[in-house]
């Protein structure tokens, strides 16, 4: 790579959206080009750096992710489903890299991304940390290396303001330890428990999600059979964690052939 790819961060103002503006202006390898907000945001039209409470950086806020997608290389994408579609569609017309850290996006809105991928790189992932990403693949081996026996809890934990559960990382998680027993995760997903349940069902994958306070984000996936467990555990401190791997998924993605990919690609796993 003979330049620093241009990058524009969506849902700027946004925690994560800060975070990555930090992150890739504290990068040697990448330029900001760009921030996106909604229209009527108090962010559009003031300067970035200026808007988080520090000196103008140079970078002016916009509302016209077209215009913005076009002056760069790259689009890290950690807002909302739809608004996740609709920037998609517009990456894809600039031919710019997408990497989506949205959570809570449903498998018709995921199949709906399909589309922009025939055109441009798309680097989606529930979770963009390196410990995840092999905690991931770790639930797969031993999910795949356990019989029934074994039942399966995926726990996670997140601050009070998050608005989808369970987390996208559980999701992969579950997705992971379904991949490994050969099952669908549909089909053995128990999801909600309260009041007379009933016994749990041999071979289902259990979540529990907790919110409170500013937990950044911990996972654990529990295989728990008669007379032992065992736990592994991924715990997040600071959220800058996630916005490093999508930077390294957005560079990664510089020099590859349009398509869907995710974290696992990025990292080689």
């Amino acid at each position: 790579m003979t330049h620093k790819p241009g990058i524009v961060i969506t849902g700027a103002s946004g925690r994560m959206g800060q975070m990555l503006i930090k992150t890739v202006m504290e990068s040697d390898k990448a330029t900001l080009v760009g921030a996106v907000e909604r229209p009527g945001h108090d962010w559009v039209g003031r300067d970035v750096g200026e808007a988080m409470g520090g000196a103008a950086i140079g970078v002016i806020a916009t509302d016209d992710a077209l215009e913005a997608f076009s002056q760069a290389q790259a689009v890290i994408d950690f807002t909302a489903p739809q608004a996740t579609l609709e920037f998609a569609a517009l990456a894809a017309q600039a031919r710019c890299v997408h990497v989506i850290g949205t959570t809570g996006m449903s498998d018709a809105e995921i199949a709906a991304l399909e589309p922009a991928s025939r055109h441009a790189v798309i680097v989606r992932a529930g979770n963009m940390s390196l410990g995840v990403n092999l905690l991931v693949q770790l639930t797969k081996k031993v999910a795949a290396a356990l019989d029934e026996d074994f039942d399966i809890e995926v726990i996670e934990a997140h601050h009070h303001h998050k608005v989808d559960a369970p987390s996208g990382t559980a999701l992969m998680l579950g997705e992971a330890a379904a991949e490994g027993r050969g099952v669908a995760l549909n089909d053995v997903s128990d999801r909600g428990r309260d009041g007379i349940t009933g016994a749990r069902n041999r071979g289902d994958i259990g979540f529990t999600a907790i919110r409170g306070g500013d937990i950044v984000g911990e996972h654990d996936v529990l295989f728990a059979a008669a007379g032992e467990r065992i736990i592994l555990r991924h715990m997040a401190t600071d959220r800058a964690i996630f916005a490093r791997g999508a930077l390294k998924a957005a560079l990664w993605g510089q020099d590859k052939t349009p398509g869907a990919y995710d974290m696992v690609d990025v990292l080689g796993l």
